[in-house]
């Protein structure tokens, strides 16, 4: 196909993630012209989610690689991994829907690797029924790190023109303060400049939030802005980097939700994802930079209250599929800028 196709990995199936699938494949004829999604998951469990979304079950379509897909609109193809889990319970944590979540995931991974997609883009899992299946990851960030055997990498909300990278995420906030070292801040914002390069904004701006009220206000309220921060972006300054900061926070980022920075570095989950969440809502989507194949993924959750009531919105899946059709084609230029390789 001359578009790219896409792995959706269904997330947890006892969450959303069956319907809002089911609700952006069959409602958003548009996106066939975008690329070929590849559902990988459950069909069982897209079958639940359209006869949620008010949908006929029958236009689920078994495939058995994404080179079967046909892309046509008013269908849902999926890719089966593992047996059925049509007697899953609903809207509750389980240890066999946080097994299968990370099943798909890894099933995805081996696709990409195999060159059989181009992208990938999540559906949410819930953490607390991954771990209850022994999966120990933090989120799906990591698991695609180590399923992709890379160590630079970094979650980074975006919504329009704005990219927030995060020094830490899934962590306590005890350990984000001490995860935010010279040589994450570091490896951060130069995955930052080399994203945006490869978006064809070289030494665009980075923004950098520091850690804590004021930016430490020359260490009243802290010294590791001082101590970490300072010297981390006086180094990547001195490589040629356009990293300014560390900015106070609550400064920085209505500054670039009003348009002055496009890209920004913040030190922890909260600082960068409450604002973006509160600003952006279903308009945000999540993309991990540093893996060699794009991934997007939605910046919500399982949402277990609401699973099977209709409700779901598929506005957030819509906007992941749609930009990860628009930044697969190039990628492979953003991941040899981001790997330090000769990105030409």
């Amino acid at each position: 196909m001359t578009i790219p196709v896409l792995a959706l990995t269904i997330g947890d199936v006892a969450g959303i993630g069956p319907e809002t699938t089911a609700k952006a494949l069959l409602g958003h004829a548009d996106l066939r012209g975008l690329c070929a999604p590849v559902v990988v998951g459950d069909a069982d469990a897209v079958r639940a989610g359209v006869r949620t979304a008010g949908g006929d079950p029958a236009r689920v379509r078994v495939i058995a690689t994404p080179r079967q897909a046909r892309n046509e609109p008013g269908t849902i193809e999926v890719i089966q991994v593992g047996d059925s889990l049509a007697d899953v319970p609903a809207g509750a944590v389980h240890p066999r829907a946080g097994d299968a979540a990370v099943r798909f995931v890894k099933a995805a991974c081996a696709l990409a690797r195999d060159g059989q997609v181009d992208g990938i883009v999540t559906a949410p899992l819930n953490k607390a029924a991954m771990h209850a299946a022994g999966h120990r990851w933090p989120g799906h960030t990591e698991l695609l790190a180590h399923e992709f055997g890379v160590r630079d990498f970094s979650l980074v909300l975006s919504a329009g023109d704005l990219f927030v990278f995060h020094f830490t995420t899934h962590v306590s906030l005890r350990h984000a303060i001490e995860g935010v070292t010279r040589q994450r801040v570091t490896s951060v914002l130069r995955l930052a400049d080399s994203f945006g390069t490869a978006l064809s904004r070289p030494a665009e701006p980075i923004g950098v939030a520091g850690l804590n009220p004021h930016a430490g206000e020359d260490r009243l309220f802290g010294d590791e802005d001082a101590d970490v921060l300072v010297p981390a972006i006086a180094e990547v300054v001195a490589a040629g980097i356009n990293a300014v900061g560390p900015l106070p926070a609550d400064a920085l980022i209505p500054a670039a939700v009003r348009g002055k920075w496009r890209l920004v570095a913040v030190c922890y989950h909260d600082q960068g994802h409450a604002p973006f969440k509160a600003v952006y809502g279903d308009d945000g989507v999540n993309i991990t930079v540093g893996l060699p194949v794009v991934r997007v993924s939605v910046d919500h959750g399982t949402a277990f209250d609401i699973v099977g009531t209709g409700q779901a919105r598929e506005a957030s899946l819509v906007l992941a599929l749609r930009r990860a059709a628009e930044l697969a084609p190039g990628w492979g230029h953003v991941w040899r800028s981001a790997s330090g390789a000769d990105p030409a």
